[in-house]
């Protein structure tokens, strides 16, 4: 359960917001969507999932910022994406297909987070028609912007994929490290450098 002295009523706007974009709830159906959700808060660097570990949830960032990365073959991180304020974390393919995460979630900020378990999840869907309606939709956009994630790292230009950056992420660069901007693009941060240099 969300003790509810920890939410405002512009953290729950904020998951009305982002789930009203999908689908449409009276507010009795919104709350009981929001009954199963348990609010968590992350220190700065805490790790929120491991890889090797099974992901069973699914999280709502209220406040703060993650990254979600891997490391490639050869130690290094690759960063998939980073998830503010509005944003979901999970690792989908651990979640759906119950098999060990090859993904590592990190808070990157001091945050706060709404997050349903899996099972939880699957009462909803057998409960509430209109909210398995609601994440196959957030399924189907994740996985539309995975494959524009994938074809922009393998066809465009590290000036491009930068630029794209900023305008995916107002304002995020600020709230990052340049190695942490680095690894998302797929460059080394002095590249960066060179990269913001030309650019701005």
């Amino acid at each position: 359960m969300i003790p509810l002295f920890c939410l405002n009523k512009t953290m729950s706007d904020l998951l009305y917001k982002n789930i009203s974009n999908y689908v449409n709830l009276s507010q009795e159906d919104f709350n009981r969507f929001m009954k199963p959700f348990e609010y968590r808060k992350f220190k700065k660097k805490e790790v929120v999932l491991k890889e090797g570990d099974y992901c069973n949830f699914e999280g709502f960032v209220l406040n703060g910022c993650f990254k979600i990365y891997y490391l490639n073959e050869n130690g290094f991180e690759q960063t998939l994406y980073f998830a503010v304020e509005g944003w979901w974390i999970t690792d989908i393919d651990s979640l759906i297909n119950n098999v060990p995460s090859i993904l590592n979630i990190e808070a990157l900020e001091e945050s706060e987070v709404l997050m349903i378990s899996k099972k939880d999840k699957e009462h909803l869907y057998e409960t509430m028609p209109q909210i398995e309606k609601l994440f196959r939709i957030m399924n189907q956009k994740s996985s539309v912007a995975l494959q524009r994630r994938i074809l922009s790292l393998t066809g465009k230009t590290a000036d491009k994929r930068y630029l794209e950056f900023l305008e995916k992420y107002p304002g995020l660069e600020q709230r990052l490290t340049q190695q942490q901007v680095a690894a998302y693009l797929g460059i080394t941060h002095e590249f960066l450098s060179k990269i913001r240099k030309k650019i701005l």
